[in-house]
């Protein structure tokens, strides 16, 4: 009892010293990964026109600290303040800085930055962060709850891949926000787009890219394609220039066909006439697995004859009368 009465004793005192001690000075520590946009000088203002003037030698106990910490954390680039006196009255104030992730330009023409939370952040007049672009927003401000925060989510998941792969952040040129909250993406180079669907399976997508860049975009023309999708798993869609509209009918058509093999297999659950039945997408997809061996890489003799000769050339006559004796 003796032993603890003298601690709480010496606790008490100790406490009253401090607080009978006057302010000598203030001890600014800012921390984050680019230190950029809050600098001492800008808390040491905020922190004097809150009231806790720098060297005017004011009583530690007239310091409200969690009054100043609230007002170090309405500045939209301060994500977190600590403030307290160390024993020799000097006051510390510990600050993390929000670090931008992405830019984002919505429908309406208003641009910002978001950290890595989708905070909103307003842009800087000094040092412009070299960030992954988002463009077409569908909301004024940048959504963490309802319809919109998914997409939010999928906004931080790409971008943060992005940012840590060099190659990437040189590479795309900036992510267009489509209907349905899906992404496409637009190379530095070449004049292709990337379908690239939501933000599910990022790691695997970009793989897909890669294979195709290396397997087929470095073998051949520049561009040759109009478009590029591996928003399906497991698949690369190329469409050549001047094939769109072909390849959005054929789509539709094989979507038909699979839609009534479905039925077919439903109504008529014979096993041995379902092992013959071939999945369609093989003929006309690119998968990781047939990437190689498909005619989209330039053979021997493609640069020989040029392509749309190839493709008009017409059939043996031989060819097509066994065609009609057959019909």
């Amino acid at each position: 009892m003796v032993s603890g009465t003298g601690v709480l004793v010496l606790l008490i005192a100790a406490i009253r010293y401090r607080n009978g001690n006057v302010c000598k000075g203030f001890h600014i520590d800012v921390t984050g990964r680019s230190s950029l946009y809050i600098d001492k000088k800008g808390i040491a203002d905020l922190l004097t026109a809150a009231g806790a003037a720098k060297g005017q030698n004011k009583p530690i106990h007239s310091f409200d600290l969690r009054r100043l910490e609230s007002t170090l954390g309405k500045n939209a680039w301060i994500k977190e303040a600590q403030l307290f006196f160390d024993n020799n009255g000097i006051l510390q104030v510990k600050v993390i800085e929000r670090e931008p992730v992405a830019r984002i330009f919505t429908r309406d023409g208003n641009s910002c930055y978001i950290d890595s939370s989708g905070v909103q952040l307003p842009l800087p007049d000094r040092f412009p962060a070299r960030l992954p672009v988002f463009t077409g927003y569908p909301a004024a401000r940048i959504m963490l709850h309802g319809s919109d925060s998914s997409l939010t989510r999928d906004i931080l998941h790409l971008a943060d891949f992005i940012r840590r792969d060099s190659l990437w952040m040189n590479d795309i040129a900036q992510i267009a926000i489509l209907a349905g909250n899906g992404f496409e993406l637009e190379p530095e180079t070449g004049n292709h787009r990337i379908l690239f669907g939501d933000g599910a399976g990022i790691a695997e997508k970009f793989h897909r890219i890669s294979l195709f860049n290396q397997q087929v975009l470095s073998r051949t023309t520049p561009g040759k394609y109009a478009s590029i999708d591996v928003s399906h798993s497991g698949q690369v869609i190329a469409v050549k220039h001047g094939n769109e509209h072909a390849h959005y009918d054929s789509t539709q058509g094989m979507n038909n066909i699979r839609r009534m093999i479905h039925s077919a297999q439903q109504l008529q659950p014979d096993t041995i006439r379902q092992q013959g039945i071939r999945p369609l997408e093989h003929s006309n997809t690119l998968t990781e697995q047939n990437l190689s061996t498909l005619d989209l890489l330039p053979g021997a003799t493609d640069s020989s004859i040029p392509e749309h000769k190839a493709a008009d050339h017409p059939k043996p006559k031989q060819d097509r009368k066994k065609t009609t004796n057959n019909k």
